[in-house]
């Protein structure tokens, strides 16, 4: 698996963790394997993962282990558990682990971990298809969130080389955007220039140079809708994201807004402490026949 120094696990992920190797610990044999890893995902109740127990027609409580490794199965050192784990579980770490990066992330969180579950198909005999696309839609995908700003009290920020954009920002911005992040975002800010005063911040280095930017009120001229925010990697853990997101929630409150959607959030752990953002539930669809092996289709 790849290197510890490579990423970092968010707090959710490290309580997953915890409890997987605490059910693991259950188990005559002591070792970790993915139905143990599911177990601790839906076990948890922050984030998405409280609506995908749900209408996952998966009962926590109802997952037991009986057979923990197939007599084939070779059992594998790692670094992140304190026991051993199958071939398997060392499998979706390695996906779960090149999601996070291929998506220029530093977080491993539960989403990759996951998605890495169902893409493998290590839990194919286990659980339904219904099942696997609840984990998909509610677990693995950015979600739209909501924070109440309306009596928000806001901290204090520290970070310098924070301002609102020029029209002199355009040409530089749309380029940055569109080298470091994607093409559709650098539309949508081309597309914030053509406002009389595009609700956009950026960070700039001590040299000038933009680090990162966040947006409000320009995506689909959507009122009271927070994003797209982008901060170089390099950047991530100093606190930048963090100030851009409060700049803009700061002008959103002060323009009246009461609340303020946060748009297609990716690390969702993160808006859950910058400003107690919650995940607004999602239509899945209409509960059916089950045929989840082991478990029953009892919600917990």
């Amino acid at each position: 698996m790849g290197s510890e120094k490579e990423f970092r696990f968010t707090s959710r992920m490290q309580s997953i963790m915890q409890n997987t190797e605490k059910y693991a610990r259950m188990n005559e044999d002591k070792v970790v394997v993915p139905l143990h890893l599911l177990k601790a995902c839906l076990w948890e109740r922050g984030g998405a993962m409280g609506e995908l127990s749900l209408k996952c027609h998966l009962n926590v409580n109802k997952i037991e282990v009986i057979q923990v490794v197939p007599e084939n199965d070779r059992l594998l050192p790692n670094k992140y558990f304190s026991l051993p784990i199958t071939e398997e579980v060392e499998l979706v770490f390695d996906i779960a682990i090149r999601t996070m990066k291929r998506y220029n992330q530093l977080f491993l969180n539960e989403g990759h971990v996951l998605k890495a579950l169902i893409t493998t198909k290590v839990l194919d005999n286990y659980v339904s298809e219904k099942s696997k696309e609840a984990i998909l839609k509610l677990g693995t995908t950015a979600r739209d969130m909501i924070t109440h700003i309306g009596n928000y009290v806001f901290p204090k920020i520290d970070i310098n080389g924070i301002r609102k954009v020029t029209l002199k920002d355009k040409d530089g911005l749309i380029q940055f955007v569109r080298e470091n992040f994607s093409p559709d975002w650098a539309k949508t800010i081309s597309a914030a220039f053509l406002l009389h005063e595009p609700s956009i911040f950026v960070a700039l280095d001590e040299r000038g140079n933009y680090i990162g930017f966040a947006a409000y009120d320009i995506y689909q001229n959507k009122r009271g809708y927070f994003g797209p925010m982008g901060v170089l990697p390099d950047n991530r853990i100093s606190g930048v994201g963090y100030s851009l997101l409060h700049h803009c929630l700061c002008e959103m409150k002060e323009i009246g807004y009461e609340y303020a959607v946060i748009g297609g959030a990716g690390p969702i752990e993160f808006y859950e402490k910058a400003c107690h953002a919650v995940v607004i539930p999602a239509p899945l669809y209409k509960r059916g026949d089950n045929n989840d092996q082991n478990f029953n289709d009892e919600t917990r």
